[in-house]
């Protein structure tokens, strides 16, 4: 199947001279790009009529699809039920837990395709899963349907609380904690093994574990290693809050990342998620072990995590450290909606620093792009519109009035555009979002059930703004 979208008004390719073609066309042979270029050379190189499929692009803008490198499917039936004035601990040990503890195979499974399916609606091709905590094959064969591009994984944890938190129940715990390292990681292996390369290769699985208190060092440095071996990554959240690097200074002497360097566990296939309460002697150890960083900027603002004021992301970056941008979870930052990330990274660090030349544009984009693919091990084939890769795209319409007019296509995207003017998501070379429909999911009968499952998984889990408390020990 060959396709030519041509007479597109630009192409903002992401690749290594950052290049943006005006007037551009596209030819796609199957699930790869072809050719790219001027409308005129592309014509030059292309017979018309070996074309199956010609579209007429005129009035629309392309760029890569973006990529999630933090995303928690599992959560995405708890939009908007957590408070907004909880603080990371108390959001994860006394909202989180109950309510992860109380969604079945089957939620997790619609909360899933929902997930993915918001996702294509933003321009979201590829994203990096945290693992599901019930239904993994489930999950797995959701992506496989829908279309999209994805690692997920099996979460894991192994150390329980001392003293059992408001909410939790010992059937909640025996579902949440493996007995030991050593059991986990032979679930984690069990499950690579399964999954890995699943929907023909679209499909990825790594050893993903939880991170932090609930984790032991065995865990954490026995992830890595297993990852390695299997020739596969690994993600878990670490660093996440100054309360997490300060419980894991009384308890450990050290702060979070430190600890886990001074056991061997850094390393090119580790992508820490969060990464905010980072020191300043720890960003070398970071780069010179090639570990890299998804950054959820929605996250840390809606939960004060302190991302603008104690985050070393402009001195990680400066230092080589591959890092990517992610949505987290629905409940964490509102939204899967990467666009959103894109913007806040952009400018909150020119903000905070009043310094008008950190990040911008250009370096929000790539990390929501070639750079997130790079966080993921994927940029061979993903991450920016180059002949080889794959068919990953995103359509924008520039009649929408968020575009009307516009200058500089980059700043457009990045500053003024939104998944509202979002008129088609490619994957693989097929169109899984367009004419405002993901054509793959019955997306109206999925929020029905969606709705259903979400009220049934609220009561079951006892959340309740008036008994639920906001303030935990837990762990510490």
């Amino acid at each position: 199947m060959r396709t030519l979208i041509e007479n597109l008004e630009f192409a903002i390719t992401v690749d290594s001279h950052d290049r943006v073609i005006s007037g551009a066309s596209l030819v796609i042979e199957n699930d790869r790009i072809r050719d790219i270029g001027q409308v005129a050379d592309v014509a030059g190189r292309n017979r018309r009529e070996s074309f199956d499929r010609i579209i007429d692009g005129r009035r629309f803008g392309m760029i890569p699809g973006f990529i999630d490198s933090h995303v928690h499917l599992s959560e995405t039936l708890s939009r908007a039920v957590f408070p907004d004035s909880l603080a990371t601990r108390a959001w994860v040990f006394l909202w989180a837990k109950p309510f992860y503890a109380a969604v079945d195979g089957d939620d997790e499974v619609t909360g899933a395709r929902l997930g993915m399916a918001e996702m294509l609606r933003c321009g979201t091709t590829c994203f990096l899963d945290m693992g599901a905590q019930s239904n993994v094959r489930g999950v797995v064969e959701a992506i496989e349907q829908i279309g999209i591009r994805g690692i997920t994984g099996r979460h894991a944890a192994d150390v329980r609380p001392e003293k059992t938190p408001d909410g939790w129940t010992e059937k909640m715990m025996d579902h949440h904690f493996f007995p030991d390292a050593k059991t986990a990681l032979s679930v984690l292996e069990a499950t690579v093994k399964e999954f890995h390369g699943a929907a023909g290769g679209r499909i990825r699985c790594w050893v993903n574990i939880e991170g932090k208190e609930p984790c032991s060092m065995e865990l954490h440095v026995g992830s890595r290693a297993l990852a390695e071996k299997l020739g596969v990554g690994t993600t878990y959240h670490l660093a996440t809050s100054i309360e997490e690097a300060n419980v894991s200074k009384r308890r450990h002497g050290k702060w979070p990342v430190t600890r886990i360097a001074d056991s061997g566990g850094l390393g090119s296939n580790l992508v820490l998620a969060h990464a905010v309460a980072i020191a300043d002697e720890e960003i070398p150890r970071m780069a010179q072990a090639g570990t890299r960083v998804a950054f959820c900027p929605a996250t840390s603002i809606k939960l004060a995590k302190g991302a603008t004021r104690i985050g070393k992301y402009p001195e990680m970056i400066a230092a080589g450290i591959l890092m990517g941008l992610g949505t987290d979870g629905v409940s964490a930052a509102g939204n899967l909606n990467l666009m959103r990330q894109v913007y806040l990274m952009a400018g909150m660090f020119k903000d905070c620093r009043m310094d008008s030349t950190l990040i911008g544009a250009k370096k929000a984009m790539r990390m929501a792009t070639i750079e997130g693919a790079k966080v993921i091990g994927w940029d061979n084939e993903i991450g920016s519109l180059e002949v080889g890769k794959k068919a990953d795209f995103v359509l924008f319409d520039l009649d929408h009035f968020e575009w009307a007019p516009y200058g500089d296509p980059l700043q457009a995207v990045v500053y003024s555009a939104s998944p509202a003017s979002i008129s088609q998501t490619w994957v693989d070379g097929k169109p899984l979002y367009c004419s405002g429909n993901v054509v793959t999911v019955d997306e109206k009968a999925l929020r029905v059930e969606a709705r259903r499952r979400a009220a049934a998984v609220v009561k079951r889990a006892g959340l309740s703004m008036e008994r639920t408390l906001t303030v935990t020990t837990t762990y510490d």
